[in-house]
């Protein structure tokens, strides 16, 4: 399984950013632009509540079970498989998400930001994107915890062909 990689989800992060912004204008000029849900930045920290959550509870365990303590449980391998994979799911799905609510943001904020609701409009959108920050830096936290020993030694090998 490959690990994540920032620069991807930085990138996702600004192609969604950019066209969310000119999806915006455009939108605007033609009619009304939608609001900003108060729910989005909402649901994005309980998503990021939920990795912490589960990142802190495997480490604890997998700590206990390298400390050799009586009555330790281990961590399932699959379910340690699952927990990564949902981590990077909601890592690169938040990336897009706070990229679209960035750039509807800055939208609000350059053309509409004298009027008090959509002023509000645009908070909620910088709310939503720390969450969609905090979703990747526990996906990144899970990630780290159910590393693997020989994960971090592993180099490429170049063909001897």
């Amino acid at each position: 399984m490959k690990q994540l990689r920032l620069g991807v989800l930085a990138g996702v992060f600004a192609v969604a950013g950019v066209l969310s912004w000119a999806g915006a204008r455009l939108w605007s000029s033609v009619g009304t632009l939608p609001g900003v849900p108060v729910a989005a930045p909402v649901v994005l920290a309980l998503i990021a509540a939920v990795l912490l959550a589960t990142a802190l509870g495997m480490r604890a365990r997998l700590r206990a079970q390298r400390e050799r303590r009586p009555g330790a449980k281990g961590v399932d391998p699959m379910v340690a498989a699952r927990a990564v994979v949902f981590g990077q799911a909601s890592a690169l799905v938040s990336a897009l998400v706070a990229g679209m609510y960035g750039g509807v943001g800055v939208h609000l904020l350059i053309g509409l930001a004298d009027l008090p609701a959509r002023r509000d409009q645009a908070i909620y959108a910088g709310f939503s994107v720390l969450a969609g920050a905090a979703v990747i830096a526990a996906a990144f936290f899970l990630e780290r915890v159910l590393r693997l020993p020989d994960d971090e030694d592993e180099a490429p090998v170049a063909d001897a062909a």
